[in-house]
């Protein structure tokens, strides 16, 4: 079995964070396996974690998919006047979202308190493909035939958004002049939205549909369940 960092375990299975953690661990409140734990210590699943003389709980690995409504913002966070995806689920665990869908977008989200899994879906070497539908607003551009190509090739090729290097699609498929199916095997925030923006153009609804081999299928919105085991299997490979 792996150790685990013991800041990350604790702020995994509790609501201190990795900072929080570092700092209980600096005053000495901290133990394993009723040792005084020193900073940068790794720890077994099978360890005892106490802070303060409290024994440390583990959680079961939780993962979740969640079909995001429109209107939703996908922190952990609370902000007043704001809804929140975490007002969806109704556990008691602490968990986050892998990626991020934008307020005015929805779709297939995934959630989890696995930490490892959480830092390889959502590292941008890992190149997860996300799988969209785009429906753009009315434009007399998109009834040029022309122009739809253009767009396909330069989606292809990369698009200046003013970001460090150019934003691409890894296919772009053009289901009628306002409606496109995208696969992007990257994240910069709004990609998709300021490529559009690129041409001119604006867009009406955004939806994930499938992240990194896991599909929304037939979740209704502000819906969620939990994985299955081949799902779980399909993220972990």
């Amino acid at each position: 079995m792996n150790k685990e960092n013991l800041t990350k375990v604790i702020a995994e299975n509790s609501n201190y964070s990795r900072r929080k953690a570092e700092e209980l661990i600096k005053l000495k409140m901290v133990s394993v396996n009723e040792q005084v734990a020193q900073l940068g210590e790794k720890v077994f699943g099978e360890d005892e974690i106490k802070i303060n003389g409290q024994k440390l709980v583990r959680n079961q690995k939780i993962y979740i998919k969640l079909n995001k409504p429109v209107g939703y913002v996908c922190t952990n966070r609370s902000f007043k006047g704001e809804k929140n995806i975490f007002s969806l689920i109704n556990i008691k665990e602490k968990i986050v979202s892998i990626g991020r869908l934008d307020k005015d977008s929805s779709g297939l989200l995934i959630l989890t308190n696995d930490g490892d899994l959480n830092y390889k879906l959502s590292h941008p070497k890992f190149e997860h493909q996300k799988v969209y539908l785009v429906k753009i607003k009315n434009d007399n551009l998109l009834k040029n035939n022309c122009f739809l190509k253009k767009i396909k090739n330069e989606f292809m090729k990369g698009v200046d958004i003013e970001e460090k290097t150019l934003a691409k699609a890894k296919k772009l498929e053009i289901i009628n002049e306002q409606n496109f199916k995208i696969i992007l095997s990257e994240g910069k925030k709004r990609q998709i939205r300021r490529m559009f923006g690129f041409f001119g153009l604006k867009v009406e609804s955004l939806k994930r549909i499938e992240f990194a081999g896991i599909k929304l299928d037939d979740l209704t919105e502000g819906e969620w369940k939990n994985l299955n085991k081949e799902e779980i299997n399909i993220l972990k490979k």
